[in-house]
């Protein structure tokens, strides 16, 4: 799906092309005017290709090509619901559970997961909210120069969002879940969002957040040299507060010429 959705974006794509290919591969592309960008899948099908994998994009890195790697992972039990549904085989399984077959996929991929420029916790995604975060996340990026933030609302109750960079708990503003005519509405909704921005608590942090970020993010790009940056705010259930602060920092962000996107998480879910 990810390659699909890479496709309709207008990516050449090439789905587990065999990794001692690769360099020939990123000289026909430059070669070729055909070739502007190219997304390929590698994934644990070719067996001990990493020991050659990191060597090759360094090699290609150092040549000049710019490259960036989209790393895509789930939760193990999300991971073994999956295959139990689609009747397949984990290429690393053979005769052992297929848990075990991810724990050892895990091992294989960790140093590249480290390398990568993007990681994708796909373990809560349908095949169309997948395609939807690459096509927000790629199909403006030859606008920006910035790096491309995405902000994440999520509820505490349900567990911290993975592969979050920054993570602000908000729990402590004026909670609209005890206001009887609000509860019933998310921080989607102007007089919820009022309720939680209005506050002077809430002022005063929004006003430190602010100049917390103006300063940290340049040297997030500066410094560490990040495309991609995930901040995740947080309060009990991931409907009110969050929203509404998530809502504000976009607006505050895309102000300030950086791409923004806003994931919701816990938006919908009960109890």
């Amino acid at each position: 799906m990810a390659i699909k959705a890479f496709e309709d974006l207008g990516f050449y794509c090439v789905d587990n092309l065999p990794i001692r290919l690769l360099p020939t591969f990123a000289e026909l592309a430059l070669q070729s005017p055909e070739i502007s960008q190219a997304a390929l899948g590698i994934d644990i099908r070719e067996g001990d290709f990493f020991s050659e994998l990191l060597v090759v994009l360094d090699k290609l890195k150092r040549e000049g090509f710019h490259m960036e790697i989209l790393f895509l992972e789930a939760q193990d039990e999300v991971l073994v619901r999956r295959y139990s549904e689609t009747r397949r085989r984990h290429p690393l399984a053979g005769n052992i559970p297929v848990l075990e077959g991810i724990k050892r996929e895990r091992e294989l991929l960790e140093e590249l997961r480290q390398r990568a420029d993007r990681v994708i916790d796909t373990s809560e995604c349908t095949v169309h909210q997948l395609r939807e975060i690459i096509n927000t996340t790629y199909q403006p990026m030859h606008r920006y120069r910035r790096m491309a933030i995405s902000i994440i609302s999520f509820g505490y109750k349900f567990g911290l969002p993975i592969n979050a960079d920054l993570v602000f708990d908000i729990r402590f503003l004026p909670n609209p879940h005890f206001v009887p005519e609000l509860r019933p509405y998310t921080g989607n909704e102007e007089r919820v969002a009022r309720y939680v921005l209005d506050s002077d608590i809430t002022r005063q942090f929004l006003q430190q957040l602010s100049t917390f970020l103006r300063f940290l993010l340049p040297l997030y790009e500066e410094q560490e040299q990040k495309a991609y940056l995930t901040i995740a705010i947080g309060c009990t259930g991931g409907k009110h507060r969050s929203v509404a602060i998530a809502n504000y920092l976009e607006r505050l962000l895309t102000s300030l010429d950086y791409y923004v996107t806003v994931r919701h998480r816990d938006l919908t879910k009960e109890g």
